[in-house]
């Protein structure tokens, strides 16, 4: 086994030491997954493309006693959990006067455990897959009928590089971690950096404000670990104890096996995270369905005719019915826009589906057009629509569909409830201020 070497630390008060036996047994359970289940995804991961998508949920393991999401009341069990532990312990373990071989090894687990937490979430910023550039369907849905975070993630997504800076930022902060001699300014990095976080899901109503709180608790616990000693040093400029405790491994085993896990960690958490990562980058968002769309259709048209059941309907902006524009995405989605209520969908959290039924973030958070994945035959010219909103679940159109040239699409077929409908699409040239400035560059001029 291992032993300590000599070190020149005070003896720990009474107060101090409860103190850690509380904080020991709250931060394991909090970082030390609890849950077969998490060793059995573990030990079944996939090595393909899917690998970051199954590490990157694996790195979000948070304790559960009311149901999969993350709630405050998990901690409050706990803290409870703790607080009886902590009780037990002191009236089994009266002679202790210190504990600074475990305090060191509760430092090693949560490191790693901070560490994979927002290195997880710093690739898929580095390569820009967290918040993608708008579809073209978003680009045409009025900045109103967003929600507040659906906002935040389009206006993240259409700054690519700013969104790398941040997953760098990220990233760096939680390769820091991974040394225990530059814990301290990794925990200088990820504390700003996981509360501006906490504090933005807050503001634009994120699903993820009390994981990363999580993360921001262990990285204050680490933090205060240097956080006296260099007050005492930088702010009141008097002598400081340095922290000289690390552990003697005297086994050769013992010296091999932390080499071997710490190499295992960095290879899997970050050589081949990050490369897999940046494949999944290459080959385009996962938020937004793979499956191609109809060629060459991709844009937004204009309805300039529109009928159901053979009675035309002119074109209103308050007809419920009457279609306004329609978008094909380079994807098989179609919107539609009418004034027709949309049951939102409120997803906002982060999560990465393989399926792409399961891939809603195009139309989450989304009022106002009503998003359809579609198959196409393209033998009898048909496109099968259904509604991707789940809360549409029977929701289905049969459409055959006719080109007008390169500009022109003829719609005609059974809507949703099963009436006759018919629709003229033309295409719109339309030019996006977004792109154009992009173009045109921080000095230039525009014209639209």
């Amino acid at each position: 086994m291992t032993k300590a070497e000599s070190t020149s630390q005070p003896t720990w008060t009474k107060g101090e030491v409860l103190a850690f036996r509380f904080a020991f047994i709250y931060f394991l359970i909090q970082a030390v997954p609890l849950s077969g289940r998490f060793y059995y995804d573990l030990l079944t991961i996939d090595w393909g493309a899917s690998y970051y998508r199954d590490l990157f949920r694996l790195s979000h393991y948070a304790p559960h006693f009311f149901g999969p999401t993350d709630t405050f009341a998990d901690w409050a069990v706990v803290a409870l959990i703790s607080a009886v532990g902590t009780v037990i312990w002191t009236i089994r373990d009266t002679k202790r006067t210190d504990y600074t071989a475990l305090q060191y090894w509760l430092r090693v687990v949560l490191r790693y455990r901070l560490a994979i937490g927002v290195i997880a979430y710093g690739f898929i910023k580095l390569f820009p897959l967290q918040d993608p550039l708008p579809s073209i369907s978003n680009l045409n849905t009025p900045y109103g009928d967003f929600t507040a975070w659906k906002l935040f993630s389009l206006s993240l997504g259409i700054v690519p590089s700013y969104e790398s800076f941040l997953g760098l930022v990220e990233t760096l902060g939680g390769l820091l971690l991974l040394n225990r001699k530059t814990t301290a300014i990794g925990t200088l990095v990820v504390i700003p950096f996981l509360g501006n976080i906490f504090v933005s899901n807050l503001a634009y109503e994120g699903g993820e404000y009390v994981y990363s709180f999580l993360l921001i608790t262990f990285a204050l616990f680490l933090f205060a670990f240097d956080a006296i000693r260099l007050f005492r040093l930088v702010s009141l400029e008097q002598p400081t104890l340095p922290n000289r405790f690390r552990p003697v491994f005297s086994e050769q085993w013992q010296r091999y096996g932390r080499l071997a896990l710490k190499s295992a960690f960095i290879f899997f958490a970050v050589v081949v995270y990050g490369y897999k990562t940046y494949a999944a980058y290459k080959t385009g968002p996962y938020q937004f369905p793979q499956s191609p769309g109809l060629a060459g259709a991709a844009g937004l048209y204009d309805v300039a005719e529109f009928s159901v059941a053979g009675k035309a309907i002119p074109y209103a902006n308050t007809d419920p019915v009457r279609w306004q524009d329609v978008v094909f995405e380079t994807w098989n989605t179609i919107s539609i826009r009418s004034n027709r209520p949309v049951k939102l969908v409120t997803d906002n959290t982060e999560q990465m589906y393989t399926a792409d039924a399961d891939r809603t973030y195009e139309l989450a958070g989304s009022a106002s057009r009503h998003y359809y994945s579609y198959q196409v035959d393209s033998v009898q010219h048909v496109l099968t629509l259904k509604n991707r909103n789940p809360n549409y679940p029977n929701e289905t159109l049969t459409l055959h569909y006719e080109r007008l040239g390169a500009t022109g699409i003829v719609l005609s077929g059974r809507n949703e409830n099963r009436d006759s409908v018919y629709a003229v699409l033309n295409r719109l040239d339309k030019k996006y201020l977004l792109n154009e400035a992009a173009k045109a560059g921080r000095r230039g001029t525009l014209k639209l």
